[in-house]
């Protein structure tokens, strides 16, 4: 059995919902990177949906593994999870998140969102505040392809 990883969001047009659920993690976590890889090529394309283009996979996987790792980020900044109980009354908590548009080499512009914080200590290292550009998760991504 899977688990289906969607990233929907009431911004994201019919394409790109379709290209975010298309992809699908194995619930054994010990999986080889390219086992999974191939196995979201083999979905995508069962499902139709485009490799590359503006509503591809690639597109929908660059915004889920940049979105997910700004959520660990932000967990590690505020020293607990998402939901967790150790969170309440402890002076700093998530507060929503904040659209952005970031540029990549593989697949051109991606709307994600960047987590916050209530006190505005938050320091994204992956995106940082004011970056438009990225180069080094198109090449984590493209990794997976290889």
């Amino acid at each position: 059995m899977t688990e289906t990883v969607v990233a929907v969001e009431p911004s994201q047009s019919s394409e790109e919902q379709t290209a975010s659920a298309a992809i699908e993690v194995p619930e054994n976590r010990e999986v080889d990177e390219l086992e999974v890889a191939r196995e979201l090529v083999r979905q995508a394309r069962d499902a139709g949906v485009a490799l590359t283009g503006p509503d591809g996979l690639l597109k929908a996987v660059t915004k889920t593994v940049v979105e997910t790792a700004l959520d660990e980020e932000l967990s590690e900044h505020l020293g607990y999870d998402k939901h967790a109980p150790e969170g309440r009354g402890s002076g700093n908590s998530r507060n929503g998140v904040r659209s952005k548009t970031v540029l990549t080499d593989a697949c051109g512009a991606v709307a994600i969102d960047v987590p916050r914080d209530r006190d505005g200590s938050f320091e994204p290292q992956i995106v940082k505040k004011r970056q438009r550009r990225l180069t080094d998760v198109d090449e984590v991504v493209l990794s997976l392809y290889a």
